[in-house]
């Protein structure tokens, strides 16, 4: 039977799944503890380890180094751990993209997580999505400056043949036997910690595209209305089943078509605008 191998910190996205699978290697190989890795970061709690890696205790930036150091992790490794820790535990999209911006500039991410990177690329940027669907057109033509022209707003030739090699990378689009671009049905996934990230900041280049649309888009050509609401959590429930129903809805009638030639978009939000009061006990 192979030896089994030490993991490597750069292909992990959440640290605390990259403590667990070292530990869990360390002990089987090396018979390595709770209380001995506790000694090696110099810990006070015998079991404070486990606490980590079951999300009960988060890591300071002086214990992230000493948690590196005690995962024998040297240089960029060292660093990796530390912006893994940074960016695992941030409390908002900006917080977190400040914390990825600076993961995707180490070589080794680069090296590792190339498709990551490609995925980014596809959720940052609102035409990659919005090509994709293009391409379905019965008017679509591969030419990078006509496709450039006809997005609403228009982009350039270059950012189109940039988006089409993307979709291409990913899987997304693929050709034909004739050589012509078509759809693949695909899944746009990746770990879930980048994932969750690359999908808040697609949402908000969605939300940013339709607020331009605005003024970019005659009113007959556009429907952007809202509806306030006062419900309880069942209320609440049956709202987002209906918006679930309804996007299905959508999916079919995307289906159905049979010569389509216009890409739309249709965004739905639902969030609370005041918070539940904590309930007073009358005395």
């Amino acid at each position: 039977m192979a030896s089994a191998t030490e993991p490597d910190v750069f292909s992990f996205l959440d640290y605390r799944e990259y403590l667990r699978a070292y530990y869990r290697f360390m002990k089987q190989q090396r018979g390595l503890s709770y209380r001995a890795f506790a000694r090696r970061a110099k810990l006070q709690s015998p079991n404070y380890l486990k606490l980590v890696i079951d999300g009960e205790r988060n890591l300071t930036k002086k214990m992230a180094r000493r948690f590196a150091a005690a995962c024998d992790l040297r240089d960029e490794a060292a660093l990796y751990f530390q912006l893994l820790v940074g960016f695992n535990q941030a409390h908002s999209v900006d917080e977190r993209n400040r914390w990825y911006r600076r993961l995707k500039r180490m070589r080794r991410y680069q090296d590792t997580h190339f498709l990551d990177q490609a995925y980014d690329v596809y959720h940052s940027l609102w035409y990659l999505p919005a090509i994709r669907e293009f391409v379905a057109s019965v008017e679509f033509r591969e030419d990078y400056s006509w496709i450039a022209r006809r997005l609403a707003p228009p982009i350039k030739a270059s950012e189109a043949e940039m988006a089409v090699q993307t979709l291409l990378k990913l899987g997304l689009l693929e050709r034909d036997k004739r050589g012509r671009l078509r759809r693949k049905d695909a899944t746009v996934s990746t770990g879930s910690e980048v994932y969750s990230l690359h999908l808040a900041n697609y949402h908000r280049a969605m939300l940013s595209h339709a607020k331009s649309s605005l003024d970019r888009i005659e009113a007959g050509q556009r429907d952007i209305s809202s509806v306030t609401l006062c419900l309880d959590e069942s209320g609440i429930n049956r709202v987002k089943q209906a918006l679930q129903r309804f996007r299905r809805e959508l999916l079919d009638i995307d289906e159905l078509e049979e010569r389509p030639k216009q890409v739309i978009q249709v965004n739905f939000q639902l969030f609370p605008l005041t918070t539940i009061a904590d309930i007073e006990v009358e005395s």
